[in-house]
C-alpha cells in the first residue's frame, strides 16, 4: 500500500546530461531517452524498508514525462519503474512498490497480475529503526536458507501467502487485520529477517494498544508498521520513539504519483 509521505522531484530540460549520484535516476533518463537536471526532496528515509527507491524512480519518470511532454500513461510509468529497479537490483526487485507509488491505494500483486483493492481509512504508525539494511542482501539470505532447508522455508512462504490472502478479506476490520499482521511478523522472524530493534518496536506498539504490528520491507533493520485505533496512534508513536526510533503517523495515500502545484 502507498502511505502519505512523498518524494518531490523536479526535472528541467538541459542541453547536457548531468549525471546523478543514483543509478535509479540515471536509469530513468536512459529509459526516457532524454537528458536533463533533477532536484529531489524526499520525506521518505532511504534504506528503511519503505520503498524510497521505487518512489524516487516513479516520481523521476513522471517529472521527465511532464517536462518533455512524452505522454506516457501511468501504467507505462509503473512498468518502466519496475524494469529500472530490476536492473539496478540485479533481478531481485518486486513490482509491488513501483505499482503502489504510481497508482496509490492498496494493490494485490500475485504472479503477473495486479489488482487494486478497495481503499480503506487506516490509522498507521510507521517506525523507522534507524538501522539501515540492504534489500538485496536480505533477499539473498532467505534464498540461501531456502536452498539449504526447503522443508522449512517452503511451508513458511506458503503460510505467509495464506495469511496475506486471509488478511485481504478483513481490510475493513482493523482488529482482525491486526491479528494477521502479527502472524505475518512471526513468520518473517522464522525466515531470519527479524532484528532486535524491530522486535522491540513491534512489541512496544502492541503494548501501547496497536491492533497489530509487523516488519515492513526486507527486514534486517529498516522499518515496521503498526495498525492502530484512531485514538491511540499518538500513544503508539510515543512507544516507538521510546525505543530510540523515529515514528511517522500516517495513513493510506490513494492518489499515487501526481503533479504538484506551487511546490
Amino acid at each position: 500500500m502507498a502511505i502519505k509521505p512523498r518524494v518531490f522531484v523536479t526535472v528541467r530540460d538541459t542541453k547536457r546530461a548531468l549525471k546523478a549520484k543514483s543509478p535509479y535516476i540515471d536509469g530513468c533518463f536512459e529509459a526516457m531517452g532524454v537528458v536533463g537536471s533533477v532536484y529531489i526532496n524526499s520525506q521518505i528515509p532511504s534504506s528503511s524498508g519503505l520503498g524510497s527507491s521505487a518512489a524516487v524512480t516513479v516520481a523521476t519518470l513522471c517529472a521527465i514525462n511532464d517536462e518533455f511532454r512524452l505522454n506516457k500513461t501511468r501504467e507505462e510509468i509503473a512498468n518502466m519503474a519496475f524494469e529500472i529497479e530490476k536492473t539496478v537490483q540485479k533481478g531481485r526487485a518486486s513490482p509491488t512498490d513501483t505499482t503502489v507509488s504510481s497508482f496509490g491505494g492498496i494493490v494485490l500483486i500475485s504472479g503477473g497480475s495486479r489488482r487494486r483493492l478497495p481503499p480503506q481509512n487506516m490509522h498507521l504508525v510507521i517506525g523507522d529503526s534507524l538501522v539501515s539494511h540492504s534489500t538485496s542482501r536480505m533477499v539473498e539470505q532467505v534464498a540461501e536458507f531456502k536452498k539449504k532447508h526447503p522443508e522449512i522455508v517452503d511451508p513458511v512462504l506458503n503460510a505467509i501467502e495464506g495469511v496475506t490472502m486471509s488478511g485481504i478479506h478483513h481490510l475493513n476490520n482493523p482488529r482482525e487485520l491486526g491479528r494477521y499482521m502479527n502472524m505475518n511478523h512471526a513468520l518473517l522472524e522464522v525466515l531470519g529477517v527479524g532484528h532486535n530493534q524491530l522486535a522491540r518496536m513491534v512489541l512496544a506498539s502492541r503494548s501501547a494498544g496497536a491492533f497489530g504490528a509487523k516488519i515492513t520491507g526486507a527486514g534486517g533493520g529498516g522499518s515496521m508498521v503498526a495498525l492502530c485505533p484512531k485514538q491511540l496512534k499518538h500513544r503508539v508513536a510515543q512507544a516507538i520513539e521510546g525505543c530510540d526510533a523515529r515514528a511517522i503517523v500516517t495513513g493510506i495515500d490513494t492518489e499515487g504519483a501526481r503533479k504538484e502545484k506551487n511546490v
